[in-house]
């Protein structure tokens, strides 16, 4: 690493905290003038604000933004260079393109790795008390409406209960069937499931027991109210607010991988959260690519107009993750190509330009 080398990194680091810095500190301060009423509403104190939500609410905004705030970054101080001919001096001395391009891709893969590292271990711990401050004193109180919801909680054991309510934690029509591949063995059945906190069971009213030993032969038997265990806690029902956020990576493949064996079909969002954490430091590769090759050259536009077809793009980018992840969670596009369709097609843009770009 030369000093140019040197130069250009600490150029490139800098202008991205101040960008970030920037930026997101003007969308918190936007963000509390527009939850101001629920603030004033559940009598919050500035201290109680800024220190249980905005200092949590600054870093995951932070990574929501990484590619604009990169790109904007990597815009700034190429066009800076150019302004000043600096590029053109540095290439006259013989440096290629290439060349000039690695310490920029080397600064873009050290705020890649580092985004990887929070995103994957760090941020979610953040993101757990922001979201409970949101449901607190932001968000409606949940309500569980979901009717006639089958659970698989064993290799052959299923659970139905027509609706359950989660302020009461009680389930209504319950019914605890064992099947053996598509053939019903025995089917339990009781008006109400409860959940005894104190106990940490499940409290059933009086069952109606059905054991099928064959087409015609069926043992009936009527079991009194009783306490058990099920492998199946109200958290089953409550809120998932956010929840993919809310866990680490070795979280995040656990949870999954629960769902799955339950027969889970939501698990959509989930699976996006976690490609998306591998594919999202791909991102600052690309976009460094784009915005080096945009702003190598001098433009009539100056430096501020490159810095707002700086935003456009980057802005573009952030539209496509949205989009794909929205397609991956109504199921028109699987979670893995999701995540990496916007790389893809931006790679391929940034690949364009840099092969158009004057060595």
């Amino acid at each position: 690493m030369n000093i140019l080398d040197k130069y250009i990194i600490k150029k490139f680091l800098t202008a991205f905290v101040f960008t970030v810095f920037i930026i997101v500190s003007v969308i918190c301060v936007i963000d509390f003038t527009e939850k101001n009423d629920d603030f004033i509403q559940h009598n919050l104190t500035l201290k109680q604000i800024v220190f249980e939500y905005y200092v949590f609410l600054f870093p995951y905004f932070s990574n929501l933004l990484a590619p604009i705030t990169i790109f904007i970054a990597v815009v700034f101080v190429t066009a800076q260079l150019a302004a000043r001919t600096e590029i053109v001096a540095i290439m006259a001395s013989g440096v290629s393109f290439r060349r000039l391009l690695a310490p920029y891709m080397a600064a873009a893969a050290l705020v890649g790795l580092f985004i990887f590292a929070l995103t994957g271990w760090v941020l979610p711990v953040a993101n757990k008390e922001r979201v409970r401050f949101e449901r607190a004193y932001i968000k409606l109180p949940y309500r569980f409406k979901g009717r006639d919801v089958h659970i698989r909680i064993g290799p052959r054991s299923y659970v139905y209960m027509e609706s359950y309510d989660n302020t009461h934690n009680t389930g209504y029509r319950f019914a605890l069937e064992t099947i053996d591949s598509t053939i019903l063995r025995r089917r339990m059945t009781a008006d109400a499931i409860t959940w005894d906190s104190t106990k940490q069971v499940w409290h059933l009213t009086p069952q109606l027991d059905r054991t099928f030993r064959g087409a015609q032969d069926e043992v009936l038997r009527s079991i009194p109210a009783r306490d058990t265990t099920l492998r199946l806690t109200p958290k089953d029902f409550a809120s998932h607010y956010r929840e993919e956020e809310t866990l680490t990576l070795p979280q995040l493949n656990k949870f999954i991988a629960e769902m799955q064996e339950r027969g889970a079909d939501d698990t959509a969002t989930y699976l996006s959260a976690k490609y998306e954490r591998y594919s999202y430091p791909f991102a600052t590769l690309i976009l460094t690519l784009i915005g080096v090759s945009l702003s190598a050259r001098k433009s009539r536009a100056g430096v501020g107009g490159q810095i707002a077809l700086g935003f456009v793009l980057a802005f573009v980018f952030i539209i496509f993750v949205m989009l794909s992840r929205n397609l991956a969670q109504v199921g028109s596009l699987a979670p893995l190509v999701a995540a990496w369709v916007p790389n893809s097609i931006f790679a391929v843009i940034g690949v364009a330009l840099y092969r158009f770009v004057p060595k």
